[in-house]
């Protein structure tokens, strides 16, 4: 994840992987946010729940967030030879 600032609005990138039949979020050691899910859209809704927490009590920041996502699919298989 990474957080910038535009104007007083902090905008935060939250890296979403599918990996084995859940998504889950990428730690970030400056928010402490990491949730996992099995479907994208409840992992939005967990975000945009926790983000702002997690804002306020790590960073005691609480004006108005952005929030990017980003998806990522991890497939693992074998190789052909």
């Amino acid at each position: 994840m990474s957080i910038e600032r535009m104007c007083d609005m902090k905008i935060c990138t939250i890296k979403m992987v599918w990996d084995d039949g859940i998504w889950y979020t990428k730690a970030d050691e400056e928010i402490g946010l990491v949730l996992e899910s099995g479907s994208f859209d409840a992992l939005v809704e967990r975000v945009k729940i926790a983000l702002p927490e997690m804002l306020e009590l790590n960073l005691g920041y609480t004006g108005e967030v952005r929030i990017i996502f980003e998806a990522e699919r991890v497939v693992t298989m074998k190789a052909v030879g």
